[in-house]
This record gives C-alpha cells, structure tokens and sequence, in this order.
C-alpha cells in the first residue's frame, strides 16, 4: 500500500557545497625589500596570510588539493568559485576615477617611486603586481557574493587579500586599495535588484572600516554594523568616525552601528554579548537578503597587532548566530590578520561552520564591564532607529525633550541632582546647622575665577559647619553627585520612584565616627572640627537666557562651556582662595575626596605653594573607581611627590586602570603605581559605593591619625 510517493528532499540549502575563492596571485602583492631586516621581520599584511589559511583548510580535509596550487576540484565539500579581476565599472560604484587611475599607475611605476609611494601613504605599500592583486581580490569578493545569490552555493568565503574596509572613495589606507566589500555589496544591489534589496556587512575586524562605513553612510540598503577598538579615536584609523554616535545622514541614517570597545583584551564573552543584545537583534528586525562579514581576524588571541583574545570558537559561534537569518545567504570576506597561525585557526573554525558544523563550544566567558556599558551606550543611541531596541530605553533621548513646547510650565525640566543637593543641605543644616558658602563670581570681572560657565543653581554647591572660620581643624569633602539605585521599567525606561534610593556621600558618617573614635586625651583643639562639602554638579541641562530649563533646542538657550572636571578644579581653588586661607585659627586641613572630583584636590597641590600646603594640609583621603588616577605634577617643588605619598591614601577599585594595565614583578605581583599618584591601595571589589563600604573604616582611621600624628609631632617639637 502506498501512502507517501517517493520523492527527493525539498530543501535548497543543505545539499549545495560552500564556495570558496582562492588564486596564488594574489600573493605577488608584496611590500618591496629594502633592507634585511624588512626580510626578516616582514610587514604586517604578509603575503603568507591566504596561503596560511588554504593549507590550514587543506590539512583539516576540507579541501582536496596536496599541491596547494589552488586546484580547480576542491573535493565533496567545498566548490571552487573562479576568481576574475573586478572590472573599471563595478570598482567605480565606489571609488572615484581618480583614485583607480592612481592605484593602476602602479604598475607602470618605477622602484623608486613605488618606495616614495610607500612611504607617503597612509599604512600602505605598492609594488607593480599590486594593482593586478587588488582586482583580483576585489573581483573574487564580487564572484564570492555572486556565487551564493545565484543559488551555485549555500555560503561562501573569500580568501582574498590587499584587504579592503580602510579604502575611501578617494584614497587607499590601512593595508586597503579598493573598498572589496562595498564594491562586492554595490555590484550584488545593481545585478539582483528583485532578489537582494537589503544587505548586511557585519564587519569584525579590530579596525573601525572607515571606508565601508563611508560607502554607505547615506544609503539605507546597507546595513554596515562594525565591533572594532576604538579608544576613542585612537586606535587605527584615529578618527571619530568609529564612535558609536555615527549613525548615519539623510536617508541612510539609521543604518550604520558602531560598537566601539574601549580598551584593548576583549574576547569571546564581549563580542557574543555584543552579538546577543545588539547585532543579531537589529539585523533581524532588519530582515536583509543577503549578509557579508568582513572577516578581519586580528581580534583573534595571539595578534599582537589588536591585543584581543578572541577564539576560533568564538569567531565560529559568532558565524553560526548570523547563518540563522537572511536563509543563510552569507558570504565571507577576509579582511585583516596578521599572525599567521592565529588567522588560520580563526579562518578554520569559520568555515566549519559554513560547511554545516556546529561551533566548538559554547561560549560561557562573561564580558567585561566596559563591553557591558559599551553595549548600552549603543543601544541608547540606536534605540530611536529599531524597536528591538526600544523596551527599557525612554521614547525621547535626552536631546529630544529640549524639543518640547517652551511656553508649557508643565513641560519644566529639573535636573534630578538639583533637588538631592537641595535635601542633602537641609539635612546637614538640620542635624549641624550646617551653613551656605556663597560663590561670587562676575563674568566680566578679568580676575574671575572661572573660565567655563557656572552651573546654573549655585546655591547649596558649598556648606560648612557652623563657626568654621575659627575651627583649627577642617575636613573638606570634594564629591560628585550622588547615585541613584532604582528599579528602570522594562517597557519605556522610566525610573519607579517608589523604589528608588539616594547613595549619598558619608560626610554624616564621617562626622559621627570621627565624634565616637577621638581619644578622650584628644586635646580640645582636635576635637574643635569644623567641615566643608562641596559636591560637583554634573553636565547640567541647557539654560536659556532667563535661565529657565524648559526649552527647546532651537531656541536661544546653550549648554555652554560647563565641564565638571574644570569646574571642581577651579572651585576647589576659589575656596582655597577666599576661604581657607582667611581662617587665622587653621592649622590642620584634611581632603577626602569621592570620584572624578578627587582630582581637584591633587591639581590644588600642584596650583598653590608648596610651603603653604605641606605647612597646614595634613593628609588626603580618596575613594576611586575606575576613573583614571590623577598624578601630582609640582611646578617647582619636585619634593611635593613624597610628601603627597607618605600623607595621602587613594583607595580605587580592583578594576581600575592603574592595576589592569601594570605588568608584574619577578614575584607575579602586580607593579604599584608610582608615587606621583599618592600611596595607591586596590580594594577587593568594583564600584564607588563598594570601595566606599569596604574602606570606609581605613578611611576614617587615617583621618584620625593624621590630626592626632600632627598633634604629637608638633608637641614635641
């Protein structure tokens, strides 16, 4: 009895073979030897790195070719796709006419001049052989794209190299002479206008691709998502054009996403939560026909070039999450790579799992908390673009509420630190009788203190005990706002007022504590304490002319040149100034100091005598997070920097820079930071408040002992 008909198996994906790119010539693209130690320590972008990675797919199986020539029958795995020079019209879907002649002007050029070429140029080399080269690696890209839309494979990659995603419209860079991956992503929207409509360039090399990103900056087919080191413009190419607020113009904008990381050391954790929150979200909301990786492998562990600790299992997991979208329609394009036994392994494991493997292993490293406020800063800028990305972010961005009616009083904007300042100084006036330091200050005074704008409320930024003028021992406080632990609603972002709670700066704690721990042998003069807080304000909201805040960001009003970090400089020496040089009776100061705004302190020390601070500061306490350590650079006084060790404490968290980036000693300790910066002790754990809570006591105590040590120290002199 028949039931089911014999049949063939309806699938359209499996059956078919990866395709694969590969021509020796593209090896004759060389940098010229001119001396040798260039021989025996070659450039970076060798013409090894394809034929690395061919033998390495070779000695795994995936390929039948013992020769290595690059054999037209590659075996039951993998098919062959014929490489061919990209033609003058597609390169000029990108690049300009004179930007091709100059790349073809190569091979009619002298020695001489292809050195002077070299040298010139931004991060590349020529020889004669180059231009043939890079339209070959250029057309191998198109044919690699071609290959899979065309149904002849199920995925592709391209072993291709001069690499392409640095090359501009206008000129070549970064080891690039024509954009591969653009030209290969233009040629694919002009030949299958019906079939591929939408594209996606997942660009995972350690380089920002500038000149990817500038191919398709305006055009909203091209979806060009980059994960690169960025350093804030630093790292190669050292622009901004890799920052994550670069989003795109005019009808592309939208379209370009940029996860830039910090710091060098990510690994596979970073980019799969990378991958997981940000770049498999976005594409499928995005729904492209046709997905291209530009496949840079020198994030890969063990390429000195990135300093990055990716895997080849990671590169395959990463491979496998974008073979789930655009019905597996993915092409893969080398890009950069430069140690040759990382980029093989790397190049390996990716086309494991183009052929249908699945990934190594699971990837279980957890990313670093950097990536994690990377990853979120992103997806605050990308929010307003794709709904994926919209629960748990606000429905206006910070700039868009300054578009509000300014003639509606419901519509007031108030900076939340402003009313927490406000509560924060009752409650001192309250338990202390806490007084105001007024700040007086005229613009247009030439000695004016101040060369950035004041906040617009300076009214509670200073307050002092009461009597503090004839107090001989003074505490001064120096914070930033404070925290804010609430609970975010998951749906818009807003915070839930009923659960939210104040961290506040412990000067409370600190005056109790300092009251129960003094000796009653403490003589009356130390116990005779008078305080000053100052807290900081951060980046305050835009103020109009009348100097309200409910405005809009067409409308006459500024944010001004306020900055914090300047500001609490040039306060923290207006009450130097005008305050703590008038108290007669003064003759033990103490600084502690909470977050960024500790570096006020230590620019004091630099910024006033050093006879007149080391005669009545007697010691220093700061707790840090993550922020970079501030060191004290003396303009006269180099014995400043010993005095500021052996008097100060610089309590930081266990992930600051000054511990994750110090090489070990002979014994694997980690290196201390030098005495510049104060005698530095690293907490156990991460966060301010943390530091805070762990050191708290220690902090106190060297309070204490400094009044105390100086009591003694001058009764017996």
């Amino acid at each position: 009895m028949l039931v089911v008909p014999k049949s063939g198996p309806q699938l359209f994906y499996t059956p078919l073979k990866t395709g694969l790119v590969y021509d020796v010539r593209m090896r004759y693209h060389a940098k010229i030897f001119t001396s040798y130690f260039e021989y025996i320590d070659p450039h970076p972008e060798d013409p090894r790195r394809i034929y690395r990675i061919y033998k390495k797919l070779a000695e795994a199986g995936l390929i039948t070719d013992p020769s290595l020539s690059g054999t037209d029958d590659l075996g039951p795995l993998m098919m062959k796709i014929p490489i061919r020079e990209a033609s003058d019209e597609e390169i000029l879907l990108v690049h300009s006419e004179e930007h091709l002649k100059y790349i073809a002007s190569t091979e009619t050029m002298s020695r001489d001049k292809l050195l002077e070429e070299t040298e010139t140029g931004d991060s590349i080399y020529v020889n004669n052989d180059s231009y043939l080269s890079a339209k070959l690696s250029c057309g191998g890209s198109i044919e690699a794209c071609k290959a899979v839309i065309s149904g002849q494979v199920k995925n592709s990659m391209a072993i291709v190299r001069p690499p392409g995603h640095h090359a501009e419209p206008d000129t070549p860079g970064g080891f690039c002479l024509f954009s591969n991956v653009a030209v290969a992503a233009k040629t694919m929207l002009k030949l299958f206008p019906d079939s591929v409509r939408k594209i996606v360039i997942v660009d995972w090399d350690i380089h920002h691709g500038n000149g990817t990103q500038k191919a398709f900056y305006n055009d909203p087919r091209v979806l060009y998502i980059s994960l690169h080191r960025y350093e804030n413009g630093r790292f190669y190419p050292g622009t901004k054009a890799g920052s994550h607020k670069m989003c795109g113009e005019e009808e592309g904008e939208g379209f370009n996403m940029n996860i830039p990381w910090r710091a060098p050391g990510t690994g596979d954790g970073d980019y799969v939560y990378a991958f997981n929150k940000l770049v498999i979200p976005v594409i499928s909301e995005f729904d492209p026909d046709f997905i291209i990786v530009s496949s840079g492998f020198d994030a890969a562990d063990g390429d000195i070039v990135g300093g990055c600790h990716v895997t080849p299992a990671g590169y395959g997991y990463m491979t496998h999450m974008l073979k789930g979208i655009a019905r597996g329609k993915l092409s893969v394009i080398l890009e950069g790579g430069y140690n040759l036994d990382s980029i093989s392994k790397s190049a390996l494991a990716v086309a494991k799992v183009l052929l249908g493997e699945p990934p190594e292993s699971t990837i279980t490293q957890h990313p670093f908390l950097d990536t994690i406020e990377v990853v979120d800063e992103v997806i605050k800028t990308q929010s307003k673009y794709w709904t994926c990305l919209k629960p748990g972010n606000p429905s206006r961005s910070f700039d868009e509420v300054f578009e509000l009616p300014e003639d509606v009083n419901g519509y007031k904007l108030t900076n939340i630190n402003d009313p927490i300042r406000s509560q924060q100084a009752n409650h001192l006036f309250n338990l202390y009788s806490f007084i105001n330091l007024p700040i007086v200050s005229n613009e247009n005074d030439k000695f004016n203190p101040f060369t950035v704008d004041l906040p617009p409320r300076l009214e509670d930024l200073i307050v002092a005990s009461p009597h503090i003028y004839d107090a001989p021992v003074v505490v001064v406080t120096v914070h930033d706002p404070p925290d804010i632990w609430a609970n975010v609603n998951s749906v818009n972002g807003n915070i839930e007022g009923n659960s939210s709670v104040v961290l506040e700066h412990p000067l409370i704690q600190i005056i109790e504590k300092i009251k129960k721990e003094q000796d009653d042998d403490a003589s009356e003069d130390n116990k005779k304490i008078g305080y000053i807080d100052i807290n900081i304000p951060s980046f305050t909201l835009p103020v109009s002319s009348n100097g309200s805040l409910h405005l809009n960001k067409h409308s006459n009003a500024s944010y001004g040149s306020y900055n914090p970090n300047i500001f609490a400089q040039e306060l923290l020496l207006y009450v130097w100034d005008n305050y703590l040089s008038y108290f007669n009776k003064l003759t033990k100061l103490i600084f502690v100091g909470f977050g960024d705004a500790y570096q006020s302190i230590v620019h004091l020390y630099a910024k006033r005598p050093s006879q007149e601070i080391k005669e009545i500061v007697k010691g220093t306490v700061c707790f840090v997070n993550r922020s970079t350590l501030k060191p004290l650079v003396p303009v006269m006084d180099e014995s400043m920097i010993d005095w500021f060790y052996s008097n100060s404490v610089i309590f930081t968290s266990c992930l600051n820079p000054c511990w994750t980036g110090n090489a070990s000693n002979a014994n694997g300790e980690i290196k201390r930071p030098r005495r510049k910066f104060g005698r530095v002790i690293r907490a156990d754990v991460d966060g301010i408040w943390e530091v805070i809570s762990e050191r708290f006591d220690e902090g106190v105590d060297f309070i204490l002992d400094s009044i105390e040590d100086f009591e003694d120290s001058s009764a017996s002199n």
